[in-house]
């Protein structure tokens, strides 16, 4: 039960390996919906394709004969929005009530856009349930183009769609943050000028409980969850220290690594993060990488180019509008090495990011030329 009206119907999936095809889930996802109980019950979302039968159990459980008045739906992504068509044949008298993009999309999915039995809100719009007020706040590209977020004035609860969401079922104990973040990073990381403009909005709320679509709902000390919001959304630095990224071929790249993160300490620096990119989660890196404000990458030539991994990892940050950050830049070739300008060719369209004047080159190993690069490269990072 979130408040004494609104209670949580939502299902965990311990069955998941790979959410959206690509995120490495161990904890699994929790799909969150919820039931406002008043004069017009509502259901908030729907949930993934799989539990279809346990979430209408779950309306079930709560309502056992009554039907439900309203289904409001916030986000057309099959993880939420797959129920959608079952429910209105379950529920075949109540009102779906959502963008007008989102019915467009619904008319792809499931060949309707319920064009009988719908209720099209715009930004600012209202819905009295009785007891509750809803108003409705357009979040466009947070992460789709048809999303919005509800807020029940009654019981001062933000619907937050995907926002403040984060990986892991609901039964499974774990830090909120690096799995927020990672969520965050990977999956709505891009729109951060779009979630600046929804904390915008909420600012005029008075927000007591956020209940996202993924992840717990959140009631205590939400101040603490809408700064960290703001700070990956603007593209601040989070935290002190800096990352290394690499990948290393024979070990010649991780040895220059390790020396180099050695020097790091010696020079003060407060935290070093090394990530091995053929190796690590790759949205684990990305999550690094916009968290802190330094960043060096050291990366083998490879075929004349970057190093697969590396090339993906880069590609991962520029797609994201990385910015705000200081790079550093260890390359190694046997015969060419190439890669220090191929990287900073990838980043060219990046805002804000400067580059260390030094630059490790290697060819094959580690010499006295090299070693020496790497300790003025960790006194100017440091």
């Amino acid at each position: 039960m979130i408040t004494n009206d609104v209670k949580y119907i939502g299902v965990n999936d311990h069955n998941i390996d790979l959410f959206e095809g690509q995120y490495i889930v161990p904890n699994g996802m929790a799909y969150n919906s919820y039931i406002i109980m008043d004069e017009k019950v509502t259901i908030m979302d729907s949930v993934d394709a799989n539990f279809k039968d346990e979430w209408l159990d779950n309306i079930k459980n709560i309502l056992g004969d009554k039907s439900p008045d309203y289904l409001i739906v916030q986000h057309m992504e099959p993880d939420h929005s797959a129920n959608i068509h079952e429910f209105a044949l379950a529920y075949p008298e109540a009102t779906i009530v959502a963008t007008d993009r989102a019915f467009v999309m619904m008319g792809k999915f499931f060949g309707t856009d319920y064009a009988d039995r719908r209720i099209v809100v715009k930004d600012g719009d209202t819905l009295s349930l009785g007891k509750h007020n809803l108003s409705f706040c357009l979040a466009p590209m947070v992460h789709w183009p048809e999303v919005m977020m509800t807020y029940d004035s009654t019981d001062k609860i933000l619907f937050s769609a995907d926002g403040f969401g984060k990986f892991g079922a609901l039964d499974v104990e774990e830090d909120w943050a690096c799995e927020a973040r990672r969520y965050y990073f990977g999956i709505v990381g891009k729109y951060g000028a779009q979630v600046q403009a929804v904390l915008k909005k909420a600012a005029n709320l008075d927000i007591q409980i956020i209940c996202p679509l993924h992840g717990p709902v959140l009631k205590e000390n939400l101040g603490y969850y809408l700064d960290l919001y703001n700070t990956w959304s603007s593209y601040k630095v989070e935290s002190e220290g800096t990352l290394i990224c690499y990948t290393s071929v024979y070990g010649n790249t991780k040895k220059a690594v390790d020396m180099l993160a050695d020097e790091l300490k010696a020079n003060g620096c407060p935290k070093v993060v090394i990530n091995d990119l053929a190796r690590c989660d790759m949205a684990e890196a990305v999550e690094d990488a916009f968290r802190y404000g330094k960043i060096i990458l050291a990366t083998t030539t490879y075929n004349g180019d970057i190093f697969p991994f590396m090339r993906n990892f880069i590609h991962d940050l520029v797609e994201r509008g990385y910015k705000n950050r200081k790079i550093g830049i260890v390359e190694n070739g046997s015969w060419a090495p190439v890669v220090k300008n191929k990287i900073t060719k990838m980043f060219e369209n990046c805002k804000d990011l400067t580059f260390s004047d030094t630059v490790v080159t290697i060819h094959s190993a580690l010499n006295d030329e090299s070693r020496e690069q790497i300790k003025q490269l960790a006194k100017e990072m440091a």
